[in-house]
Order: structure tokens, then C-alpha cells, then sequence
């Protein structure tokens, strides 16, 4: 598969709706790297964090298709570790967001028990089932 990158897809429709769900300006990363070294879950990850901002910034729709945004642990050592202070955690929520949208997952609250519902705040049983549904 052969993607085509250009000055309109760099600051396309998906780079901008990235950037203005996650707060992040992605060229902020000049693609250093340490993000990547510092992941506690990297061997996991299918594309490494530094290559998910990276596929963001050319308008690379196919990162929507990694896993790697589906078990980022938001564990924030990366933006601890990021010298240009890319929120990486903001980012990958963002890309969640929008495979969500596309349709890559459908949420049915109706799976969950109603006692689980009931005890948990539904931002909290929202972003987790959300998150590892995938």
C-alpha cells in the first residue's frame, strides 16, 4: 500500500481534527524518539508512539487502524520525558475519538452489568470499555 503524502494532506481535514480534539500542535515533534524509549508497554505496540505523532502529522489515516492507540496506558512518561511538552496521552485519546466516530467500534452500554453502572462514574466505564474493546 502506497500513501501519497502532500501539502494538502499535512494540513488536511484529519491533521486539523486531531489537533484541535487533542489541544496538541503536532509539529511540535521533531520526532526525537524518546517518547518511544521511555514507553513502559512499547513491546506491545504494533507502531511506535513516535511513528503514531508522525502518521498524524502526514494526515496518515491508517493510524487509525493500529492498535497501538487502543493500549496506550496514558501513563504520561512520555510528555515527562517529551522536550517540546507533546501531551502523546491527549493525542492518542484524540485518534480514539475519531476511529470511534468512523465507526471502528460500537459502545453497548446494555453489555454491562446495571450494579457496575451504577457504582462507577460514566466518564470512567466509558473511556475503559471504550479503550479495550478493540
Amino acid at each position: 500500500m502506497r500513501t501519497e503524502i502532500s501539502v494538502k494532506k499535512v494540513r488536511g481535514r484529519f491533521v486539523r481534527q486531531v489537533e484541535e480534539i487533542s489541544g496538541q500542535d503536532l509539529l511540535a515533534c521533531n520526532q526525537c524518539g524518546k517518547c518511544s524509549a521511555g514507553c513502559p508497554i512499547v513491546a506491545a505496540m504494533d507502531v511506535l508512539p513516535s511513528q503514531v505523532i508522525r502518521m498524524a502529522q502526514l494526515g496518515m489515516e491508517e493510524v487509525l487502524e493500529t492498535k497501538t492507540i487502543w493500549i496506550c496506558a496514558s501513563c504520561l512518561t512520555c510528555v515527562a520525558r517529551c522536550p517540546k511538552g507533546v501531551d502523546l496521552p491527549r493525542l492518542m485519546e484524540a485518534l480514539r475519538q475519531i476511529a470511534l466516530r468512523k465507526g471502528a467500534a460500537k459502545l453497548d452500554l446494555g453489555d454491562l452489568p446495571d450494579d457496575l453502572l451504577e457504582e462507577l462514574p460514566q466518564l470512567a466505564v466509558i473511556g475503559g470499555y471504550r479503550k479495550y474493546m478493540k
